[in-house]
């Protein structure tokens, strides 16, 4: 005979309704009495009902992961660690992909709304103004993208976009390039911004070049404008754009980085496997999947709480071969 909540409450000593905050809403329950539930439902193999349990909770026991592109690898990191943590808390993921269009991320958000409790919006391309709208109607958190005072996991770009000018300064470089990733991405405002400020008290040229789709192709497509500004060193939008440099540059017979250096962002498996591997800042994309469950997960116990929840994730430079000392003009 399957076991029954009540006989998870009897081996944990506590009343059913203690069993049912600790599965389903374990921030309201003490540590303690949290962990005797999980230990006793786990040694009588007992599995709540999700049918049961919605009819009175109110909620689905899902939550929605929105991306703009899955085939990007920066996203399959997050989205294991947000699978991982959902897990942890008994909530299952509703993954959707938006190809990159802010039209289509407002369209499933809508479609997917009554199928979940709330949201993780990774990237997201719509307009603050559409987000407001959607967080109004859904609790929902942000990641990779900041909306006003609504809770949000970001990564510190800022501190990577100050590590690799540094680092490319002390190697001599005083004229470098930006390759901007999508127009629609708050990310690559936030990294422009931070760019600039970083340059000009560094006393730096920077040459901006884009807006590309942050991919390979995008790379490879920029690869020759970048070669006719004459810089020494070119920070990439994120590793896809760098990459596509590299193989850009590769067929003009440019040699990285004795001619000129190279630097993406997001630290990609692929990143450290290509010839020069490529120096990249690194993102914490683990810890930045499981804050976001975590906050959500925050925000669906405590709707009222959601005003100031918002983590800042730190950045790290990964040095490799395709930086080296400036090549001289």
């Amino acid at each position: 005979m399957a076991a029954t909540i009540k006989d998870v409450a009897r081996l944990a000593g506590v009343s059913q309704s203690s069993v049912c905050r600790a599965l389903a809403a374990p921030d309201q329950v003490r540590p303690a009495t949290r962990e005797r539930v999980h230990q006793a439902a786990a040694q009588l193999g007992y599995r709540p009902n999700r049918v049961a349990r919605s009819l009175s909770t109110g909620r689905t026991g899902n939550i929605g992961l929105v991306l703009p592109d899955i085939a990007n690898p920066f996203f399959p990191g997050v989205v294991k660690a947000v699978q991982r943590r959902a897990r942890e808390f008994d909530l299952a993921v509703l993954l959707a992909d938006t190809d990159e269009d802010p039209a289509a991320e407002l369209e499933l958000i809508s479609t997917m709304t009554k199928q979940v409790d709330g949201f993780l919006l990774c990237s997201p391309r719509a307009s603050d103004e559409d987000l407001r709208s959607v967080s109004g109607d859904t609790p929902v958190v942000f990641v990779n993208r900041r909306v006003g005072r609504l809770p949000s996991v970001n990564f510190d770009s800022a501190d990577g976009i100050r590590q690799a000018i540094t680092h490319l300064a002390a190697l001599g470089h005083r004229r470098v390039a930006y390759v901007a990733g999508p127009r629609s991405s708050w990310v690559n405002r936030e990294r422009l911004r931070s760019i600039r400020s970083v340059a000009t008290a560094m006393d730096l040229e920077v040459v901006e070049a884009g807006n590309v789709t942050p991919t390979l192709e995008g790379g490879i497509a920029v690869a020759d404008q970048i070669l006719a500004a004459s810089v020494t060193a070119v920070i990439a939008f994120n590793d896809m754009i760098g990459l596509g440099l590299l193989s850009g540059f590769n067929a003009r017979g440019v040699n990285v980085p004795a001619d000129i250096s190279v630097v993406g962002f997001d630290n990609i498996p692929t990143a450290g496997l290509v010839n020069p591997p490529l120096t990249s800042v690194d993102m914490p994309k683990e810890q930045c999947g499981r804050s976001g469950v975590e906050l959500l997960v925050q925000l669906l116990n405590d709707r009222e709480g959601r005003a100031g929840s918002r983590r800042l994730l730190p950045t790290q430079l990964i040095v490799r071969g395709s930086t080296g000392p400036a090549a001289r003009t």
